[in-house]
């Protein structure tokens, strides 16, 4: 009985997640709470238990690194980046569409997607004001480079943060495994931008002075130096894990107390950056599915998904891949990884490789990644970013971002399977 109440409760939640007919920390906490009444969930399984618990990795990592960004934001280099690419454009919307997608890229590997597209898309919005261009191109591509650059590395993305501290994959994994396939996918995305929005990309603005030289974005050139350079010492400490052994949560904390160090800021200003609901939810997520591992459903589906794979692992990552792309085209991809991340776990253990070196891990990053683009709703950074362009008055309506989301969906994904295919299969 306790088991299928269980159930109950985790589609119940999961539906009011995906539907957002309650706010998803709310439906989250409320499902918890649901599952303490029918005691599932305790002080020890929620705080303590590795398999049932929060995963405080996860959680730390987030905030080491949303405080690391709520420094750097002060400084206006993302405002600079994004008017460095209008003044390279020479004001040729093409060019332009090209360069803030580079840009967009360029901070994936370093910032989650939400917070990438919430700095570039304001300044995006900007640009495209003071040109007389239609913004709604450019915010799309935003969202599209961001989640295609998503899987390129350990903290790109939240569901690699999951994936990664629970099948032990670190920052250099990333790098060697998903790194490659990021730059390909983002070199087929520019070719399918140019295509889908040619209409838009025609033409040529004359500059003039309709904008402000990049540098006068930058509001404390000593501050920005000082924050460059933690922000290598943390990159290089990830790069660096089989040599420190420190975990990527560890490293994002010393990064995050190091750059409040040199900002001299006071509290105000850089837990004000920190998004508390967005943590609060990943604890509520992780005490959720716990709860479903602790009553066997989910080593019941892990058992049957191996099953159903058998010898054939190939078809094992077909699955994965286009499956999580399918269901987080409807769904956030945050939710839906940290409840299959216990289930590919046993398909793994069914499998001669592990680690790094099975490919089910990575189809599930990739398939949960590149299944944002599916619709408007399928991610954080799209809902984000058609939330700023509605306040903008410039709405980019359900259809509108879908129609193009499911041809670079399409189009990723079957690279990505053909990659996955060539480097664990057909060349191993």
């Amino acid at each position: 009985m306790t088991t299928y109440a269980a159930v109950v409760i985790f589609v119940v939640a999961y539906a009011l997640i995906a539907t957002e007919r309650v706010h998803r920390v709310a439906a989250a906490v409320g499902g918890v709470a649901a599952m303490t009444v029918i005691g599932l969930v305790d002080a020890e399984t929620a705080f303590f238990d590795h398999e049932t618990g929060i995963d405080w990795n996860v959680v730390f990592l987030l905030f080491g690194m949303m405080v690391i960004v709520g420094v750097l934001k002060q400084t206006g280099l993302f405002e600079y980046l994004a008017l460095w690419a209008a003044h390279r454009s020479g004001g040729r919307p093409r060019r332009l569409a090209m360069l803030l997608i580079v840009v967009t890229a360029g901070l994936s590997p370093i910032l989650d997607n939400v917070t990438t597209v919430l700095l570039v898309a304001p300044v995006t919005l900007s640009v495209c004001a003071r040109l007389g261009l239609r913004p709604e191109p450019y915010l799309i591509s935003l969202v599209l480079a961001a989640n295609v650059g998503g899987i390129s590395t350990l903290i790109a993305d939240p569901p690699n943060i999951i994936v990664g501290s629970r099948a032990g994959l670190t920052f250099d994994d990333f790098l060697v495994h998903a790194l490659p396939l990021c730059v390909v996918l983002l070199g087929l995305l520019v070719v399918l931008v140019e295509v889908l929005f040619r209409h838009d990309l025609r033409g040529r603005v004359e500059l003039d002075d309709l904008l402000e030289e990049p540098v006068s974005a930058i509001t404390d050139r000593g501050l920005l130096l000082r924050c460059l350079v933690v922000l290598a010492a943390v990159m290089l400490a990830f790069g660096l894990h089989p040599l420190l052994h420190l975990d990527a949560s560890i490293v994002a904390m010393l990064g995050a107390g190091a750059m409040v160090l040199v900002s001299g800021f006071g509290a105000e200003r850089f837990l004000e950056e920190v998004e508390w609901a967005t943590l609060a939810f990943f604890m509520a997520l992780f005490v959720l599915v716990g709860a479903l591992v602790e009553v066997g459903v989910i080593g019941d589906l892990g058992e049957a998904a191996a099953h159903l794979m058998g010898d054939n692992e190939l078809l094992g990552v077909t699955g994965l891949l286009v499956g999580s792309a399918a269901v987080g085209g409807f769904v956030d991809n945050i939710p839906y990884t940290a409840a299959m991340v216990p289930i590919v776990e046993q398909m793994v253990e069914a499998t001669p490789s592990s680690g790094a070196e099975s490919p089910l891990w990575w189809a599930l990053v990739f398939g949960a990644d590149l299944g944002g683009n599916t619709t408007a709703v399928a991610a954080g950074a799209n809902v984000v970013v058609l939330g700023i362009a509605a306040r903008s008055g410039h709405p980019i309506s359900f259809w509108q971002f879908t129609r193009h989301g499911l041809v670079i969906t399409a189009a990723t994904l079957a690279v990505a399977w053909v990659y996955v295919w060539l480097r664990y299969f057909a060349l191993a």
